[in-house]
């Protein structure tokens, strides 16, 4: 039987508390309180579509703005990936998901590549402006991203096709980055080692 594939995280700053634990082969339970509701509605969705059961309970200065407390999750989520996925053996590596919802429709790559990177394009203009839900600006989608992908050491593209409702476009993007998040973790019987000539990833 393999090993677990689990990850249990804190995180304490003068800005932010958060505290973290995931399993990527849950079937996409979670409990997410990060005193955001926008931004608990895009985890849970990012759990329930990627199959990772995730528990977050996040704290900060929201009295500021939102940024601090969806910034400092987004790296704890990422380092969490990264430490649950070990040393990457058996992995698919690679997954590609195109997810509508209503009239907005993105599109995600991930390739679980050791290499931080994000490719971020598509959003309308002025997107980056609209606050959503009272407390999450668009331009913390990208940001999220952006410190998943760092953290969790994950080559990211994600692509916005269409859409014209900040909350319809954001949600798309999340659930696309979650389906092709699964695919990539997902354990391949047919992959012998680490997927990669190099040996590591």
């Amino acid at each position: 039987m393999s090993a677990a594939r689990t990850a249990s995280l804190s995180r304490a700053t003068s800005e932010s508390r958060v505290e973290l634990e995931l399993d990527l082969d849950g079937t996409g339970r979670s409990r997410i309180q990060t005193t955001v509701p926008f931004f608990d509605h895009m985890l849970t969705a990012f759990a329930k579509h990627s199959l990772t059961d995730l528990t977050v309970r996040a704290e900060g200065d929201t009295d500021i703005d939102a940024h601090h407390t969806v910034e400092d999750v987004s790296i704890v989520l990422g380092q969490a990936i990264r430490e649950a996925l070990g040393d990457k053996s058996g992995i698919a590596r690679y997954g590609d998901a195109l997810v509508p919802l209503d009239e907005a429709l993105a599109q995600a790559v991930v390739d679980v590549s050791g290499r931080p990177y994000l490719v971020h394009s598509g959003e309308p203009v002025g997107f980056e402006h609209h606050l959503i839900g009272g407390h999450f600006t668009g331009s913390l989608v990208r940001h999220s991203f952006e410190a998943i992908s760092v953290h969790a050491a994950l080559t990211v593209h994600v692509r916005v096709l269409g859409g014209r409702d900040p909350h319809h476009i954001a949600e798309a993007e999340y659930k696309a980055f979650a389906r092709a998040f699964r695919q990539a973790k997902a354990l391949d019987p047919l992959v012998e080692g680490i997927p990669s000539t190099k040996g590591a990833l």
